[in-house]
């Protein structure tokens, strides 16, 4: 192992290299390392036509994380599964200057696995049905990408996806400490992300793995068990200055995410938790948890999954009701957080007071088997056969992150989000929900853009809620089915007249719960 400067290690990368880099979300990018090879690009042109795969493009939606590296020859294709937080890169590939190819999350993750061991690739059904398939565009994003990654196969007589695996010429990533024989900690990272998997992929692949920390300790003063990548994996370290290495785009450093609990942190709230659609379908989609949970009786907890969006208020909203502990469900979040309290706006990613941090191919593992009990996912576009397209919207490209996986998998989904966007005011009173300005952009249209869950595809969940701030719908065989609509709201005026596609409604059409447009705290069942 070798100490060098982000500088130098920046000069070590070679034209036409595959790239991986670290971090999820807003968390754990190694900001040192992609802010030197930006300036190396920058000032000399150097390297080029470097290819990047990465299961969750961190950024903080403007100008750090992978976002460094969205510069014309610089990058020439990117394999991704989540870059809604580097619009810099999407813009790119909008604009045809790289080739893009967006594949499920989980399925990145395990690709490193794959690479690690000599595979072939990742054999998956997630993707089948689904705009990654190659009977539909194969998970190409533009006109540059010409040949799909993906290719359809059958294994025991059963339709599957083969994703290629390809060599790792170079591995970007980040821990806490190293020792001087290059043993890799992370105990004050918020995740772990797939570190581990990443530098085994490079380095069985002849590459290098560089990793940045924050300090050098002596040989023999880390406990083995805390060491997440061996000495053995490890080329080079950069110790980084502390203003590049933020536990997450929003805080230096919160103790809670990393378990302290003496220290008495909760979660960041969102940014824009004075939203009042983001608020509203927050506390209800709680109290639709809450139903669930408290319904039957389980022998454990639920097991949730919060998408990044507007379900991050579903767990500010049980933070500030005093349900992080109600032990009839548990949240997790893709980033490998079991437990706790997931955080919302610029510490997506982390969570505070986590039972267990895994890695995330390891939660996808259980994830993809049927380990989630309900999962509360965004949505961008949904279409009169029930199909929702979260991939990207006009020019604004999200990628699908773990939502392929997740919303294939699921025993239960419920979509959360306004019902329009762009624009859309709303004014709570005491005469209900009254809508102030429509949004600009509808979000129930004839047909999505790309197809990223369809409920007759091969999704467990066929029947699934959605949740807005005006209204919640049932997807079923035939179509939408206004259930509840909100007090105040005007059913043919701001439902039915706002949406592309012909709405059912229901014979049994309720009113939204008033707990979910009242001020102060929301006031739910606790089981203990």
């Amino acid at each position: 192992m070798h100490v060098l400067t982000a500088d130098q290690a920046a000069s070590l990368i070679q034209n036409d290299w595959t790239l991986t880099v670290g971090g999820f979300g807003h968390c754990g990018a190694p900001e040192s390392l992609m802010a030197a090879l930006e300036r190396r690009f920058l000032s000399t042109g150097l390297p080029r036509r470097l290819s990047l795969m990465f299961a969750s493009g961190a950024g903080d939606r403007e100008a750090n994380g992978v976002n460094r590296l969205a510069h014309p020859g610089l990058l020439s294709r990117i394999v991704g599964g989540f870059w809604s937080l580097a619009p810099r890169i999407g813009r790119m590939v909008a604009a045809n200057q790289i080739e893009a190819h967006n594949w499920p999350q989980g399925v990145v993750s395990h690709m490193f696995r794959a690479i690690a061991s000599g595979r072939d690739g990742v054999l998956s059904e997630v993707g089948l049905g689904t705009f990654i398939d190659p009977a539909q565009e194969g998970g190409c994003l533009n006109a540059q990408t010409v040949l799909p990654l993906v290719e359809r196969t059958q294994v025991a007589g059963r339709d599957s996806l083969l994703y290629r695996s390809m060599p790792l010429h170079c591995a970007l990533l980040r821990g806490t400490r190293a020792d001087e024989r290059g043993n890799i900690t992370m105990e004050r990272e918020a995740n772990l992300q797939d570190v581990l998997a990443q530098a085994q992929a490079v380095r069985n692949s002849g590459g290098i793995v560089i990793v940045q920390v924050l300090e050098i300790a002596k040989s023999g003063s880390i406990p083995p068990h805390l060491v997440k990548i061996p000495g053995i994996l490890v080329d080079y370290v950069v110790v980084a200055e502390r203003n590049e290495h933020w536990q997450t785009y929003g805080e230096p450093y919160n103790p809670a995410y990393t378990g302290e609990w003496s220290a008495g942190r909760m979660a960041a709230s969102p940014e824009d938790e004075s939203s009042a659609a983001r608020r509203i379908v927050g506390r209800r989609a709680l109290l639709e948890l809450m139903r669930m949970a408290h319904g039957c009786e389980r022998r454990r907890p639920l097991v949730v999954n919060l998408g990044i969006g507007t379900p991050e208020a579903i767990a500010e909203q049980a933070r500030l009701a005093g349900m992080t502990h109600d032990p009839s469900f548990t949240f997790t979040v893709e980033s490998g957080a079991v437990g706790g309290t997931p955080a919302g706006g610029m510490s997506f990613g982390a969570t505070a007071y986590p039972e267990a941090v895994l890695s995330q191919a390891e939660l996808f593992d259980h994830y993809d088997g049927g380990g989630i009990d309900i999962a509360f996912l965004g949505f961008g576009q949904i279409d009169c056969q029930g199909r929702v397209n979260v991939a990207s919207l006009g020019d604004r490209l999200n990628g699908v992150g773990g939502f392929v996986n997740i919303s294939q998998a699921a025993k239960r989904i419920v979509f959360c989000g306004s019902f329009t966007a762009s624009g859309l005011e709303l004014d709570c009173g005491e005469d209900g929900l009254q809508i102030v300005r429509e949004g600009d952009v509808r979000k129930l249209v004839d047909q999505v853009g790309r197809i990223c869950y369809d409920p007759a595809g091969r999704a467990r969940c066929t029947t699934p809620l959605v949740i807005t701030e005006r209204a919640v719908m049932r997807i079923d065989a035939s179509g939408l089915e206004v259930i509840e609509i909100a007090p105040g709201i005007d059913l043919e005026r701001d439902v039915l007249a706002q949406s592309d596609i012909a709405l059912r409604v229901s014979p049994s059409l309720t009113t939204m719960p008033a707990a979910a447009f009242a001020g102060g705290l929301l006031d739910v069942p606790f089981v203990t």
